[in-house]
């Protein structure tokens, strides 16, 4: 004998038609792929995981990407934390697995992390690779300017009040590495005989700079706190793929004909490139 809930059997006839016809689940304006994407949408996620090594205990912070084809962990310099990334059917228990497997990884990469130094009175700042203490002057008027003091110190002196320090070295900076990096692109751009569309200034973690086969160039605001030769070889860099978007034999010779100092900026990158991150930062 076969027997079956009639409910039941119901439910699934109303499921199905609701999926073929889903404009009659939400008032009209929503599309199809709006409703579906409601039906099936993805129970909400906690934005980290809690993991313990040895007495620590460390917050990872979770995202879920759809290109992704395994877990992954990375530390970002500049948030000072564990990143997790999982792939679309990836699960939670799964994930946490991978984050604690990896304790001493992720441990050891936050210990070695430079010391932050924010943009407070008395931090010693790199500009264009010059250190510069930076100096509160709260009865002055106007914004960020440099000085040098009679005993050789450079000095960044900040006016107003010292909440908003922070936000006015920031600023500075930014501005500093955007007129360096668009003057040295356009240059290099002319020299290239390529058309650059805009200059960007981001604070990336991941890369120095970025180009678009548009020609719109993005950089890190960081690279003002490097020596200029090395601000020079990142803008050579992004316009001569404008030229070779790639990182090909060509793309080298490219970047090599017009920038003469190749080599001692990406050593300089490699070896000091990590501590750029620790400014305007708090532990």
């Amino acid at each position: 004998m076969i027997c079956f809930c009639a409910e039941r059997f119901q439910w699934r006839l109303e499921w199905q038609r609701l999926w073929q016809n889903p404009g009659e689940l939400l008032p009209p304006g929503l599309s199809d792929m709006a409703t579906r994407a409601l039906l099936y949408r993805r129970p909400a996620e906690p934005a980290t995981l809690l993991v313990k090594h040895g007495s620590q205990f460390f917050a990872i912070r979770l995202r879920r990407h759809r290109r992704a084809r395994r877990y992954t962990l990375r530390i970002h310099p500049t948030d000072r934390e564990a990143i997790l990334t999982m792939p679309p059917r990836g699960t939670l228990a799964e994930a946490k697995d991978f984050a604690q497997l990896h304790g001493g990884w992720i441990a050891a990469r936050l210990g070695r992390l430079p010391k932050a130094a924010p943009f407070q009175a008395g931090t010693v700042v790199p500009l264009r690779g010059v250190p510069h203490r930076i100096v509160h002057r709260a009865g002055e008027r106007g914004t960020v300017w440099t000085e040098t003091r009679d005993s050789g110190e450079k000095v960044l002196c900040v006016a107003g009040g010292a909440d908003h320090m922070d936000r006015r070295v920031h600023d500075y900076l930014k501005r500093e590495a955007r007129k360096d990096l668009h003057k040295a692109s356009l240059a290099y751009a002319e020299e290239l005989g390529v058309r650059v569309k805009r200059v960007s200034i981001r604070d990336q973690s991941s890369r120095w700079g970025s180009c678009t086969s548009a020609g719109s160039l993005s950089f890190s605001w960081r690279l003002i706190l490097a020596p200029p030769y090395v601000l020079d070889y990142l803008a050579a860099h992004e316009v001569a793929h404008l030229v070779e978007m790639n990182h090909s034999a060509r793309f080298w010779r490219v970047v090599a004909k017009v920038c003469g100092h190749v080599e001692r900026a990406k050593s300089w990158l490699d070896t000091h490139g990590n501590d750029l991150h620790r400014y305007g930062v708090e532990d």
